[in-house]
């Protein structure tokens, strides 16, 4: 009967299968991880926008600017993985539950520190906190729904929630800014609080995954691969790309990648089981991940600066300016997307959306001191609001598609590790450029050089994961009749 739910059944990996019909029941428990995941989004979307008051207040320099939201995307990607085997191995709900006190906690930390590195470091415990709560929520909504409508359903509405925090942080944002850049980090207290006591009251139990241990050195090499790289990115226009110390940090990061692999190969409870690597969705997926979220992360850093630095719009003004690609995803993501994946398919719908992200980026590039906002940059939002409706969803349901349900956790890792990963790298590259192509006199139309070459990177980013989906999509179909697990023996 529709509206009703017959009572959840374990499954073979001691997770639960819902219909595709949701109750009180199940509605509640998605709406306590959607609240967890808004929080996420609330946080960067709104770190974003204070930059330039931050920067004013505390006398950050360019290059270490990008750090306040690096440093928590980076805690976040750097032990998604790790992340996501805990969520396995101790519980779901457990480290829901834990790490979401800790992001409360480092909340009220961050807004009262008057030291930036201080406040970088409370950001990346912020990240990390992130990467436990998110592999988790995300683990328990796709071993709580069967894959298929239900699951898409579920996703999507996911998806949407994540959307819309990171649309209302961009207005909530500017109006806190405007009092001081503080409460855009104490407001996610409360919020987070609220979070907390109403998931341990409504998120259900659900069984741990078979014993195992923690594969700490894999996690650590993973992380120190990916600060290293950040770092060595932001720091090479200042010593040159052919610099000694730019290579050799070049070569101690494929180094450790290395020692990475062969940590993953001898363990016996790996971080990453590298066979999960043989599923070609998965892999699409995650480097449209990298790429969707990275190209946002660049392009809002060099919107939100030439708004507020060139332009002399307020943090409230550059909030509502963004705010409309924020409001699509909200409006689109939840009822649009899924039916589009159910006629077309994952992978059609993804690269449509990659696409339009790329359109938004291109049609930004002519922008000058005395751009219309209307003319010349709301179609630039528009699109990009466009492009992340239809391919943030349809990612996460292609990275846990045909996966085993024990190891949906370690795919929820490694897709959100990529949405993060990818932020911090390409914001990393934008920050680069920027500060290569500025002209040393600090005019408006010097800074403005660097901010149109750096406007490149987000679009060809974007433009080569395209290409990588569609040639994906060439070579086999969307959807199989049937899953087709990527098993623990392959």
């Amino acid at each position: 009967m529709r509206g009703t739910l017959p009572p959840a059944t374990s499954s073979a990996d001691g997770g639960f299968r819902l219909t595709d019909t949701f109750d009180g029941r199940a509605w509640a428990t998605l709406i306590v991880l959607c609240a967890a995941l808004f929080l996420d989004a609330l946080d960067v979307s709104m770190i974003g926008v204070a930059l330039p008051s931050i920067r004013t207040d505390l006398g950050i320099s360019m290059s270490s600017l990008q750090w306040v939201v690096s440093g928590y995307v980076l805690g976040y990607g750097g032990f998604l993985l790790l992340g996501g085997r805990a969520a396995d191995l101790l519980g779901r709900r457990r480290m829901f539950l834990i790490s979401l006190a800790v992001f409360l906690v480092a909340s009220g930390l961050g807004g009262l520190t008057d030291d930036s590195f201080l406040l970088i470091a409370t950001r990346f415990i912020k990240g990390v906190s992130a990467a436990f709560t998110t592999p988790a929520g995300l683990s328990i909504i796709t071993t709580s729904f069967a894959e298929g409508r239900a699951r898409n359903r579920a996703l999507s509405i996911y998806a949407a929630t994540g959307a819309a925090g990171f649309s209302l942080g961009l207005v909530f944002s500017g109006l806190l800014t405007e009092v001081s850049w503080r409460w855009v980090l104490f407001l996610p207290v409360p919020l987070a609080l609220a979070t907390l006591i109403a998931a341990i009251r409504l998120v259900p139990s659900q069984p741990r995954g078979p014993a195992g241990t923690f594969d700490l050195a894999g996690a650590a090499s993973i992380t120190s691969a990916m600060l290293l790289l950040v770092y060595t990115v932001v720091e090479a226009p200042n010593v040159g790309w052919g610099a000694m110390r730019t290579l050799g940090s070049l070569l101690g990061v494929v180094l450790i990648l290395a020692g990475f692999v062969m940590i993953e190969l001898r363990s016996k409870a790996p971080l990453v089981r590298l066979g999960i690597l043989r599923s070609g969705s998965l892999l699409r997926a995650n480097i449209g991940a990298m790429s969707l979220t990275g190209s946002w992360f660049g392009f809002q850093f060099i919107a939100t600066l030439y708004l507020q630095d060139l332009r002399g719009w307020s943090a409230l003004e550059t909030g509502l300016a963004i705010f409309p690609g924020g409001l699509i995803v909200v409006l689109l993501a939840p009822r649009v997307t899924p039916r589009l994946v159910e006629r077309f398919g994952v992978s059609p719908v993804i690269l449509a959306g990659l696409v339009s992200t790329a359109a938004a980026y291109a049609l930004f590039l002519p922008i000058s001191l005395e751009s219309n906002y209307y003319t010349a940059m709301l179609p630039t939002f528009a699109l990009g609001g466009l492009g992340f409706a239809l391919a943030y969803g349809p990612l996460n349901i292609a990275a846990t598609n045909g996966i085993r349900p024990n190891e949906q956790g370690l795919a929820g890792g490694l897709v959100n590790t990529s949405f993060q990963f990818g932020g911090a790298l390409v914001l990393a590259i934008v920050s680069a450029v920027i500060s290569a192509n500025t002209g040393s006199d600090g005019s408006p139309g010097s800074v403005l050089d660097g901010y149109r070459a750096a406007l490149i990177v987000p679009l060809i980013v974007t433009a080569l994961s395209a290409s990588v989906i569609a040639v994906g999509l060439l070579k086999r179909p969307s959807i199989s009749p049937a899953p087709q697990y990527i098993g623990a023996d392959d």
